[in-house]
């Protein structure tokens, strides 16, 4: 049984030298929307959005999960503009099995967002009843979330990005969500039984059937450039969904930040959580998906190290089986409800598995470096970042600074400094 601290005899203990590190400042291309709310007010007087509301129709409006940057403005923004035009709006979880499945929980996850009735300035109406609207061709029950199925009109607000387990013209963004966020854990579910690998096929036309059946007006997409914030917001009609998105899932693919290198022995992430990615960590930027995605774009790495969860992942720690290491800290965290619930839904249960458990930061580092092989510690070839969303400022070890002044998008920013720890063996701030 696993208690507040593991002892276990390790060969030569874990006295090992670490390589001192340099600071890196890594340049990504940096466009931003400046006003959420002016841009979305000049997204409704296009005829295309704008025609859609309808005066005292019921609008129900679709947020999700993930830590989207300006998602609280964006929301607020679209509810001001459907009621400008005499409509009634009402925000609605649409994020699958996450928040713990329960309504109480998802309205809890929109609440951590800023999605709150006084901020966004209408009521959130959140269920896990859903409508079945019918079976695909294949036999898969198509569900939808009952309070959007009832309203006049449903929008869909979301982060167009890569995803993490599956690849596609369309991945993580207004039809993913529309196909299995709206539908709850009970659509979402039903979905993920064939598997993320089918996802890229299996979601488009699912997207049509649902929308040849309700009345899906548009979708406001978001793209964040590297440094996490809007760089792109645009209202998507119905009509030009399927290929708009698909260009703006291009777009989403060429402003994400990266790590510039093709072989890391040892990367150290500081934190994980569900705001950061859906995996906890992104496989995009890691390369490391789960086990039986197979072959992934990014750096090969061989050990990976998580010290800690965000606090606004609620303990919800899916994808740290991605690890190899994680601290006592971390997995005293884990909640296993939200964990479990979510893993199980996406049908990768290696996403939940536990790493080995160190005792503190230091432990965790130096049992990576240690276990390297074919490397001497003073040449392990290290990188810190803080999450994988905060990549544009680094760390790495003095054996990578050649390939560093090497590569026109990175700068060493000073010397190299030690890793340091506190008395209690978490790693210092950088």
């Amino acid at each position: 049984m696993i208690g507040n601290r593991i002892e276990t005899n390790i060969s030569g203990g874990l006295d090992v030298s670490l390589p001192a590190m340099v600071p890196v400042k890594v340049a990504f291309e940096n466009r931003r929307v400046e006003d959420i709310a002016k841009t979305v007010a000049e997204q409704f007087k296009a005829p295309a959005i704008r025609d859609k509301i309808k005066p005292g129709a019921a609008i129900a409006i679709g947020c999700g999960s993930r830590g989207v940057a300006n998602i609280a403005g964006t929301a607020r923004a679209v509810v001001d503009q459907i009621k400008a035009l005499g409509a009634e709006p009402f925000i609605f979880p649409a994020m699958g099995s996450h928040g713990s499945a329960t309504a109480e929980g998802q309205r809890a996850v929109l609440e951590g967002y800023g999605i709150t009735e006084d901020n966004v300035g209408c009521p959130i109406r959140a269920s896990m009843e859903t409508h079945v609207l019918g079976d695909m061709p294949d036999g898969t029950p198509v569900h939808m979330d009952r309070h959007a199925h009832q309203a006049d009109g449903i929008v869909l607000i979301n982060r167009i990005k890569p995803h993490t387990n599956f690849r596609g013209a369309l991945e993580s963004g207004i039809v993913k969500m529309m196909t299995i966020g709206m539908g709850k854990i009970k659509g979402a579910t039903a979905i993920h039984f064939h598997g993320m690998d089918t996802f890229g096929e299996m979601l488009p036309p699912m997207a049509e059937y649902i929308m040849a059946r309700v009345p899906f007006l548009f979708g406001v997409g978001l793209v964040e450039n590297a440094y996490h914030d809007t760089a792109h917001l645009e209202s998507i009609p119905a009509e030009t969904l399927l290929t708009r998105e698909a260009e703006l899932q291009t777009l989403a693919k060429e402003l994400m930040g990266c790590l510039y290198f093709d072989q890391i022995d040892v990367l150290i992430i500081e934190e994980m959580g569900k705001e950061i990615s859906g995996a906890g960590f992104d496989p995009n930027v890691t390369g490391r998906p789960n086990r039986e995605m197979g072959a992934w774009d990014g750096p090969k790495i061989k050990k990976i190290v998580v010290l800690d969860l965000t606090r606004k992942t609620n303990g919800n720690a899916t994808g740290v089986g991605l690890a190899d290491v994680i601290t006592m800290k971390l997995f005293q965290k884990i909640d296993i409800a939200p964990t479990y619930a979510n893993t199980i839904t996406s049908a990768f249960l290696d996403g939940a598995a536990i790493p080995l458990i160190m005792n503190t930061g230091e432990e965790a580092i130096k049992l990576a470096v240690k276990t390297s092989i074919r490397v001497r510690p003073e040449d392990c070839r290290i990188v810190r970042i803080k999450n994988t969303l905060d990549v544009f400022q680094i760390m790495v070890s003095e054996p990578m600074l050649e390939e560093v002044a090497a590569h026109s998008a990175m700068e060493a920013m000073g010397g190299a400094v030690p890793i340091l720890f506190g008395p209690n063996g978490d790693l210092e701030a950088a």
